[in-house]
């Protein structure tokens, strides 16, 4: 009994030790697709003239560089054939505007050229209801003793779609949600937010978004992808935006093109 004890032991052992190795799997890799970030926001107060949009491309899944695009031409132009150019921050795939007039329910087109290739995008500029107050709130949680922060709006009696944008001190990335107002039209709204690393002195970033009901679907669907922890599951369908390449409709892009007026708040717990 004692040797099978001992063999089996050693069996263990080798079994959790393999587990130590790290597995590449071999994947395919597709040839790279233009990816574009071209989230154009008013923060209220401001003009909204100074504008980034970033280009570069897709890459394989074991790669830590995201390459990106230079060499491109940006531009948007409003419904008055009035044209906004992008110039490019040499070698960096960053397009900025300084002079760029944001129109609450104006309707702008993104166009890039790039690789021989034309991507357009139409999107109408949104308009965002204030953030009215922050409330803190120290007993939340599955614990029953984190802190929250609850952020309140008030809904205008009109069809409306949001998101939020959440970027603690305590955290390297931020947290997105999106919400319509489907069931609760012209009523008061929240955003909730908690973590169980907050403290007191922690600071918390809030930005309150208007968006479009196109991009309120887009998003829907990119969190709900992004929230998934296995990352050996059925690969999700690409999540497409709605920028389209005129020249071959099947070379698409990936990313959206949107326009929101924004409000923005920074908390600190107390």
């Amino acid at each position: 009994m004692n040797i099978i004890k001992h063999i089996s032991i050693a069996i263990a052992l080798f079994f959790f030790a393999g587990c130590e190795d790290v597995v590449n799997v071999d994947l395919n890799t597709a040839p790279p697709r233009l990816v574009v970030d071209a989230s154009i926001n008013w923060q209220k107060g401001t003009d909204g003239s100074k504008q980034k949009i970033i280009l570069s491309t897709t890459t394989d899944y074991y790669s830590n560089v995201v390459p990106k695009v230079s060499g491109a031409t940006v531009s948007i132009k409003n419904s008055q054939n009035i044209s906004y150019i992008f110039a490019e921050t040499p070698n960096t795939g960053e397009y900025t505007c300084t002079n760029f007039k944001p129109v609450i329910g104006e309707t702008y087109t993104l166009t890039v050229n790039y690789n021989g290739a034309t991507y357009t995008a139409t999107e109408t500029m949104q308009s965002v209801t204030p953030i009215d107050t922050i409330v803190q709130n120290n007993n939340a949680g599955f614990s029953g003793k984190d802190y929250e922060i609850v952020v309140y709006y008030k809904d205008p009696m009109a069809k409306n779609f949001y998101m939020v944008r959440f970027f603690p001190d305590i955290n390297k990335a931020p947290t997105y949600h999106v919400l319509g107002d489907q069931f609760s039209n012209g009523n008061q709204k929240k955003w909730n937010f908690s973590d169980e690393n907050l403290k007191q002195g922690s600071s918390i970033d809030v930005t309150h978004y208007g968006i479009s009901e196109d991009y309120y679907n887009y998003m829907s669907k990119i969190i709900a992808t992004a929230g998934s922890q296995n990352p050996f599951q059925t690969t999700p369908a690409t999540v497409r935006g709605n920028i389209v390449n005129q020249t071959n409709i099947d070379n698409y892009a990936l990313g959206y093109f949107s326009l929101s007026e924004t409000d923005f708040r920074n908390y600190i717990i107390q």
